[in-house]
């Protein structure tokens, strides 16, 4: 007996709903807050060029195959890869590599969600005043103090949370398309302003220097590791997140065009978050090593010293919250949808089906800046460490493998000639990329890593 297709019936209104809901996916955390502390503590300019480069031999292959399998098989990432599969006369197996994902986006949105909703506070923080004028000891106190409070950030985890399922509960239109084509625009007006307002009062030329002239003496393994890991964070590969936007674009939009264009795109607002940070942090000389806290705990001290701070700096965590909400429904959408598939569920109890055990889940990174700081884990390591490096160095990049096999191996070159027509020659250059370049990349670097 053969089981009916269970295919998903929403889709993109247009070409432009779907780069700017796409582009909201990719830009997030990974640009505004995990960029600059990534950049800061491994080598500046040698981490920023790593990246670039597995945006573009990697990164761009892989995110090409996860929307031409959800176009092709319009399903969630589970019954995608197991169907396709066997369509092409493979392991329906390939399945696991749906829930593979799954478990990665889970953690992600379970942290993403602490991390959102401590720009949710300093957006009030810097509209009251609260770091008006004072020097770099108290602010740290504040960081420190907020941080050993369990109830405020349980609070505002919770309120990020909301607001996330909030806009998912609505569907693909009228949820996630909409919400994007609001946030995306106010999030690039928002930035640019930033980063002519820290070029014009900051060290713009050290901050040049520092993202962009190269080092290469500053290259080790746990840099190059880190910049795979941080490619697949920023641009949202690896989960099936983007196989599932995938299964939503209509025959009429040209893959490759809207892939370069969203590519672009979510570099274009990593530097420029490096750029709106950098020439501030060092004209007031503070550390670019100061890890997940760098905006948190450094940035607030030039807020506080100059002109208009407390607008500039709820501005600026304004960006930072729309990031994060962009992403967290990106990261949400395929867990709701392969819920909805597989239980028969409306979407409204799959939402809070989803979004309960994400939040739980973050209760347990919040307390491991308190209640739990002394719990260390396999290598000394937080509660909070792993919720963040397990997905982002692990879990997403050894996924992206997954998926780049399945395109370039698994799936017949007439399928995905199919879906990449438009341009034969970039057709030739992504099989090659996605079926040696790519994969021989990702295991390389980690058996070098991790061996």
């Amino acid at each position: 007996m053969v089981k009916e297709k269970r295919l998903l019936q929403d889709q993109w209104s247009s070409k432009l709903g779907f780069i700017l809901a796409a582009t909201g996916a990719a830009v997030g955390l990974g640009n505004i807050w995990r960029f600059p502390y990534m950049a800061g503590t491994h080598g500046g300019s040698a981490f920023v060029l790593l990246y670039v480069v597995f945006v573009l031999i990697i990164g761009i292959p892989i995110m090409l195959a996860e929307f031409l399998i959800g176009r092709h098989a319009r399903q969630d990432p589970v019954d995608a890869l197991r169907d396709t599969a066997v369509e092409n006369h493979h392991s329906r197996h390939w399945g696991l590599l749906g829930w593979w994902g799954a478990l990665g986006l889970v953690l992600v949105l379970s942290f993403y969600s602490v991390v959102s909703g401590w720009s949710i506070a300093y957006i009030f923080k810097s509209i009251s005043g609260s770091f008006n004028n004072l020097d770099p000891n108290a602010i740290h106190t504040v960081w420190q103090q907020f941080l050993a409070n369990p109830w405020q950030l349980l609070l505002w985890h919770t309120v990020f949370m909301i607001l996330t399922m909030g806009v998912i509960i609505a569907g693909v239109q009228q949820g996630l398309e909409r919400s994007t084509k609001l946030m995306m625009p106010a999030l690039y007006i928002i930035l640019f302003s930033l980063v002519i307002y820290a070029c014009d009062v900051g060290h713009c030329r050290e901050a040049f220097r520092f993202l962009f002239k190269f080092d290469h003496d500053k290259i080790t393994g746990s840099v190059v590791i880190a910049a795979l890991g941080h490619a697949f964070f920023t641009l949202a590969l690896g989960a099936g997140a983007l196989l599932t936007y995938g299964a939503y674009i209509p025959r009429k939009v040209k893959l490759v065009n809207s892939v370069f264009i969203i590519v672009g795109l979510d570099v274009l607002v990593a530097v420029l978050s490096g750029m709106a940070i950098f020439p501030l942090v060092f004209a007031y000389h503070l550390p670019p090593t100061a890890g997940p806290g760098l905006m948190f705990e450094t940035l607030p001290i030039s807020f506080a010293h100059m002109h208009l701070g407390g607008l500039i700096g709820a501005l600026f965590f304004l960006l930072l919250l729309f990031a994060a909400w962009t992403s967290s429904i990106n990261i949400a959408e395929p867990l709701i949808v392969i819920l909805m598939n597989r239980l028969t569920l409306s979407r409204a109890k799959s939402v809070v089906i989803v979004g309960s055990i994400a939040w739980v889940l973050g209760i347990g990174s919040l307390l491991s800046f308190n209640v739990w700081q002394n719990v260390r884990l396999f290598s000394n390591d937080t509660v909070f460490d792993i919720a963040t490096n397990l997905p982002t160095n692990i879990l997403l990049p050894l996924g992206g493998l997954g998926f780049a096999i399945f395109a370039g191996w698994v799936m017949s070159r007439h399928l995905t000639e199919f879906e990449l027509s438009t341009y034969p020659k970039v057709y030739s250059i992504w099989r090659c990329l996605i079926r040696y370049i790519a994969p021989m990349g990702v295991i390389c670097i980690f058996v070098s890593a991790y061996l």
